[in-house]
């Protein structure tokens, strides 16, 4: 591993942007939780100032395909509703099996953030950062288009 390299090669952080023109539940990206421990999701507003709801699902495919599982949703107090505001939502791979396991859905091992705005044209970043069961290097790199 590289010694330069401490808190990436423990957490993958990965960002999205959110814009989805629409304020119906958006899914931002299915990632799969198989050599993580758990997930923490971040909604950072950028434009507008609707309410939010930031909720995780499960599901037995990388696509999303399969059965969804309910994980866990955001209710909040003061919403993020200026450019800037942010919120958080966690969970770990124990919640993840147990909301499974009461669903009675078994391979759940894929995760996604799903997030909605009051208004069509609200917009976001929307980050993950897991944590890895393992270092591993290489785990969070740049992304460069």
């Amino acid at each position: 591993m590289s010694t330069a390299d401490k808190i990436a090669t423990v957490l993958k952080l990965t960002s999205y942007d959110f814009d989805p023109g629409a304020t119906t539940e958006t899914e931002i990206a299915w990632v799969d939780m198989a050599d993580f421990a758990g997930l923490l999701v971040q909604f950072f507003r950028t434009i507008g100032t609707g309410a939010v709801t930031l909720r995780i699902m499960a599901n037995t495919t990388a696509t999303g395909s399969g059965t969804d599982v309910a994980i866990i949703t955001k209710t909040v107090s003061a919403e993020p509703d200026a450019v800037g505001d942010y919120i958080f939502l966690e969970t770990d791979s124990q919640a993840i099996a147990a909301a499974a396991a009461a669903a009675g859905v078994s391979g759940v091992r894929y995760v996604t953030a799903v997030v909605s705005s009051a208004t069509a044209t609200d917009e976001g970043v929307v980050t993950y950062v897991r944590t890895a069961m393992r270092p591993q290097d290489g785990l969070t790199a740049d992304l460069v288009a």
